[in-house]
Formats: structure tokens, C-alpha cells, sequence
């Protein structure tokens, strides 16, 4: 029965979690670790103690299960913890140089879904480097994944993992009671990550900004557009949110809360009016580590509540 449920793929299996409301076992989550096939390749790697990593979240992780000592190098998005930006750098995700990430002699690189460009990849692989690209699917469950995913492949210790997932657990249990309890479900929500001009780049389907949304349980206003899209003013006002988030980065060109609330593109929505326009990080609200099922626990608790 286990092996049917994790042979499921993309968003059958996303309902299969929900609708076990993340109840099952620490034993029944180690256990997707023989199912390979859900995750990328999350084999032991024959030489896990030189790595580098270019995705923030998987350098959150492999923090997290205290294997640090084994990290040689990391991309501009790592800055979390802190420790992590001491490390030399790869440049960015997207944007890697095989000659750069060479010169470091990795024995692995383990790297977020859109880590490129495709040309380094393939000449990476030509010489024999073992590379894991680790896939996202923006879920409670999906992070639970990487972090098993992560631990397999580096080889981890064991007590450690369990004891991640436990703590990622009980957040987990804590956020879906406050979904209940503030009735979630009804709250429109709208995402920013920052301005286009005096247009706002808001999250539509398929970004990590509707994921979070949807860890919170709550309606995304642009779900019916796909990506990171400008919209105008007059979209926004006919979505109207109940509340308006906007990555710490995308709050750079405003004095406050306050003041962004006084933009034209969302001066009249309820949300403005309401006073419900916040500033959150946005590596911890978009990045998709532990860090985001906390960082959504910390909205819920303080914004969210009836």
C-alpha cells in the first residue's frame, strides 16, 4: 500500500499527504528513502565531503542535519545561516561557470531545480562530477522530501534527520490547526516580490510565492496567472486581497509598511485600507527550506489570526 502512494507523482501526491494531514510516521517517511524515484537520484554519493551547493534552501539543509564541515562552496542565494556567506561563492543559481565551480575540485554538487545554465551541467557531468538537482514541488511535503532527499545523498546521520523532520512536524501539525481555527480559507491573499516600474511582480501558479500562499492555507488572488507576472492596478483592485506580502528586497524602494500601502497599484484594496500589508524575508518565505514552514507558522501566528 506505502509503495503505491509514493509511486504517485506531481499533484496526486501532494492530495495523498494532505488527506493524511502529515499523520503518518517518522518510520513511514524514512521510509520513501528506498523509493528513489520520487526525488531526483537521492542515492548515497560515492564522495559526499566536497560539495558545493548552489540553491539557498539546500544550504539550509545541509546546515540543518550539521553536515556543514563537508560544504566548500556556495551560491549568492545561501545567507542563511550566516555562517553560510563566510563560504567562497559560485556566483549565481541560474548563472554558474564550469571553469569557476572546477577549480574547486567538487566531489559534489547538489543544486536547486533551476541551476544552470544547461550548458555547465552537461560539461560538468562530461567530466565525471556527480551532480543532483534536487526537484520542488513548493509543499509541506516537498520540503519533508528535500530534507530526506538531502540527508540520503550527503549521508547524514540518521539521529539528526529524525530529529529535523520531527521539529518540521510539529510546525507542520501547529499550521494547518491555525488554518482551521483562523478559517484560513476565506483570506485573499496577494504576493509581491518586487516593482516593475510602478507595476508590482506578484506570485500567479507554479511560483514558491502560491505555494506559500498555500501553506497558509489561504486563496491566492492571481492564481489564474502562471509566474511571476507585472500586473496593473486595476487587476489588483479586482482581485481585491484581504492581504498584501511583499519580500523584504521588493520593500527597498519604500520608507515603510505604510507608505507601500499608499501606492496606487493597491491603495484601495481591503488589504491597504485594513492595514494588512507586510514585509516578510524573502528567502525564508520563498526559499522552500525548514526555514519557510517556520517563517509561515510566524505569519499565520501573528498576521492571520481572527
Amino acid at each position: 500500500m506505502l509503495a503505491d502512494y509514493i509511486l504517485l507523482s506531481g499533484e496526486i501526491q501532494n492530495m495523498v499527504f494532505d488527506n493524511f494531514k502529515f499523520n503518518m510516521s517518522l518510520f513511514s517517511l524514512m521510509c520513501l528513502l528506498h523509493f528513489p524515484n520520487v526525488f531526483s537520484n537521492c542515492e548515497l554519493s560515492k564522495n559526499p565531503d566536497k560539495l558545493v551547493i548552489a540553491g539557498g534552501s539546500l544550504t539550509e539543509i545541509v546546515y540543518e542535519l550539521e553536515e556543514e564541515k563537508k560544504l566548500l562552496a556556495v551560491d549568492i542565494t545561501s545567507n542563511f545561516p550566516k555562517a553560510a556567506k563566510e563560504l567562497p561563492s559560485v556566483g549565481y543559481v541560474r548563472a554558474l561557470s564550469t571553469e569557476g565551480l572546477l577549480s574547486l575540485t567538487p566531489s559534489l554538487i547538489l543544486g536547486e531545480q533551476d541551476m544552470g545554465p544547461p550548458l555547465v551541467l552537461d560539461q560538468l557531468e562530461l567530466v565525471g562530477v556527480d551532480i543532483r538537482l534536487i526537484k520542488d514541488n513548493f509543499s509541506s511535503a516537498g520540503i519533508l522530501s528535500k530534507v530526506l532527499c538531502v540527508s540520503e545523498i550527503i549521508g547524514a546521520e540518521k539521529a539528526t534527520t529524525s530529529n529535523v523532520l520531527k521539529s518540521l512536524k510539529l510546525n507542520i501539525d501547529q499550521l494547518e490547526r491555525n488554518i482551521f481555527l483562523n478559517n484560513n480559507q476565506s483570506k485573499k491573499i496577494l504576493l509581491i516580490l518586487s516593482f516593475q516600474g510602478t507595476s508590482p511582480i506578484v506570485a500567479g501558479k507554479e511560483t514558491s510565492g502560491h505555494g506559500f500562499i498555500r501553506l497558509l492555507g489561504a486563496k491566492n488572488v492571481m492564481e489564474d496567472v502562471r509566474g511571476w507576472k507585472p500586473v496593473s492596478s486595476e487587476e489588483i483592485l479586482k482581485k481585491n486581497p484581504d492581504y498584501i506580502f511583499i519580500t523584504k528586497r521588493g520593500m527597498s524602494s519604500f520608507k515603510n509598511e505604510e507608505s507601500l500601502g499608499s501606492h496606487p497599484s493597491i491603495k484601495f484594496t481591503n488589504a491597504a485600507k485594513l492595514n494588512n500589508v507586510f514585509s516578510v524575508d524573502g528567502m525564508s518565505m520563498l526559499g522552500f527550506g525548514p526555514r519557510t514552514i517556520q517563517t509561515a507558522l510566524e505569519v499565520s501566528n501573528k498576521f492571520l489570526k481572527k
